[in-house]
């Protein structure tokens, strides 16, 4: 018997598109305004294309700095995208198309500018690979008439807590300028295992990415470790810790970063021998599958770090900020639970 498999259907063939140039986007360089607009598309691509003269503003040619007006009409050429992007794209509009509602996440704050939301743990801020969706992708779906929304930081998949957004090119860029100036206030609450030392409040060793080697389901991942001061690779790295409470399940402290490295809060509790409970990376993992079993009561099946306070200028108005985001059921609960925690040997 004959079999047939299906294959996909062709693409269809890219199309020229003309863009105009809002309020919003007025300001932003030739290939910034690219790469957000060909999502996917590979930066040397972009400016290959830019070169050549492909992309056109007002029926001129433009270098990749040109700074574009309000009011602009912009060429930009049929450029086929990564098919990882394109399914993603496709997905968006497929779901928006019949309603589906994004994840609830809570909002702490909103205006016309910024939206400020409390992310639960488990769920990643961008999606992965294939047509999952994160925080980002979900926040479009479920706002469909919104022009721009766009992640100002990020938050580890483990961390829940506080994410700020932007609803305008103008805030992001304000708001990303702060955090790069160290003019933002980022404090988290992390219980870590045994006694943390009062004395101990301002961590500095410097951090260094790798990726994780072997052939086992890790491999490839990505990894962060204290290194020497005088290893070039380190990046320079604060972080600040206040001992909130002294508990039977642990040390609850207050730790506010001065940079924001990759794992920074994690690593740098680790180092000192004091990781944080439920870290499924750096953490104790006899401890914690101890603590996730059935036998725990009422037990901690997450990492405990939460976002819980954000401080930063308004973007238009210049007004300080405070937000604060409380803990979420899981970890308050695990708080209340007496029981010590007893290190692995």
């Amino acid at each position: 018997m004959k079999v047939i498999i299906e294959g996909k259907p062709a693409a269809p063939a890219p199309q020229v598109k003309t863009v105009c140039i809002d309020e919003d986007s007025s300001g932003q360089r030739v290939d910034n305004f690219l790469m957000r607009h060909l999502k996917g598309v590979p930066k040397t691509h972009i400016y290959r294309l830019i070169r050549s003269g492909e992309v056109r503003v007002n029926k001129g040619r433009v270098g990749a700095d040109t700074r574009l007006n309000e009011g602009d009409l912009v060429r930009l050429p049929p450029v086929r995208i990564s098919e990882r992007v394109a399914e993603k794209a496709q997905a968006m509009a497929q779901g928006t198309a019949r309603g589906v509602p994004a994840r609830d996440f809570a909002v702490l704050l909103e205006d016309e500018h910024l939206l400020v939301i409390n992310k639960p743990a488990g769920v990643a801020v961008h999606g992965g690979s294939g047509v999952s969706f994160g925080v980002i992708e979900q926040l479009r779906m479920a706002r469909p008439q919104a022009k721009f929304l766009e992640l100002v930081h990020r938050l580890d998949r483990e961390t829940s807590g506080i994410l700020l957004v932007a609803k305008k090119r103008s805030a992001l860029k304000n708001l990303q300028d702060q955090f790069r100036e160290r003019q933002t206030g980022k404090t988290y609450l992390a219980m870590v295992r045994g006694a943390w030392p009062a004395k101990l409040k301002v961590l500095d060793k410097p951090l260094h990415k790798y990726l994780l080697d072997g052939k086992d389901a890790q491999a490839g991942e990505r990894r962060v470790k204290v290194v020497a001061r005088d290893n070039a690779d380190g990046m320079p790295s604060v972080t600040l810790v206040k001992v909130r409470e002294q508990l039977p399940q642990g040390t609850l402290l207050e730790v506010t970063i001065k940079t924001g490295r990759t794992h920074q809060i994690r690593v740098h509790l680790a180092s000192e021998g004091h990781p944080i409970l439920g870290d499924d990376k750096y953490g104790d993992f006899d401890l914690n599958k101890t603590l996730a079993g059935a036998g725990a009561k009422p037990g901690l099946k997450r990492m405990f770090l939460h976002a819980w306070r954000l401080q930063f200028n308004h973007p238009v108005s210049g007004e300080r900020l405070e937000i604060l985001a409380e803990l979420p059921s899981e970890l308050s609960q695990f708080l209340s639970n007496p029981a010590p925690v007893r290190p692995s040997l």
